[in-house]
């Protein structure tokens, strides 16, 4: 295999550097046109609910374990068709429950009796509606299946600002990455296979020949 004098690559590489700056800037540009042609924005809302005692005297240690047994079961019922049948209802939704469930994430924050409702949708305003009446829709709910009146709304539902799944600077960064990656890998490829004689010092080291004259490139007129 032929050996690669670096100082040379290095400056192979440096004579193409605005070729290398094209490619990234056309790279960007690609990218950017993509992301906006085929990614659809959405918007995620969330809403947090809490087990509570349900009478008006302290926790004793059953109402605590009960509640945190109930945990795993309410989110379960949260994504319940009978749930989201009712707020698609309530809210005139163009939705059938199982496409609804795809869009809701439960969870349970881990050793507390906090479950956190996730709704996205590409209408802000709609992930939030959609969250605050799951809420709502599934603590009358668990009156009427367990007769408890054990669940309280922590945080409302606000309007997400910006898409989850979209961020320019991050694209861009990688767009850039591919750009130069790109680039050089070419850039290295035609060095590797580019034969041509470049300067004397190349003649003298590769061919063992003393160069005696130089025949300068005149332009035509």
């Amino acid at each position: 295999m032929e050996e690669i004098d670096i100082k040379e690559m290095l400056a192979y590489f440096q004579s193409r550097i605005l070729w290398i700056l094209i490619s990234i800037f056309a790279i960007i540009i690609v990218g950017n046109i993509y992301t906006i042609a085929t990614r659809v924005p959405m918007y995620k809302s969330n809403t947090t609910i809490v087990l509570v005692n349900n009478k008006t005297e302290a926790y004793n240690t059953n109402e605590l374990q009960l509640n945190k047994n109930l945990v795993g079961t309410y989110t379960e019922i949260i994504k319940s068709r009978k749930i989201l049948e009712e707020v698609i209802k309530n809210l005139g939704l163009n939705y059938n429950s199982n496409s609804l469930s795809k869009n809701i994430s439960v969870s349970a924050v881990t050793d507390t009796e906090i479950i956190r409702i996730t709704v996205s949708d590409k209408n802000p305003k709609l992930a939030k509606k959609i969250a605050n009446e799951i809420a709502d829709v599934f603590a009358k709910e668990i009156q009427k299946i367990y007769k408890l009146n054990n669940v309280s709304i922590v945080d409302k539902a606000e309007e997400s600002t910006s898409p989850y799944n979209i961020s320019v600077l991050k694209d861009n960064i990688i767009f850039i990455l591919i750009g130069i990656m790109l680039s050089c890998g070419i850039i290295f490829v035609k060095f590797y296979f580019d034969t041509s004689i470049k300067s004397t010092e190349e003649i003298e080291n590769k061919l063992g020949l003393t160069v005696i004259g130089i025949v300068p490139k005149v332009e035509k007129e």
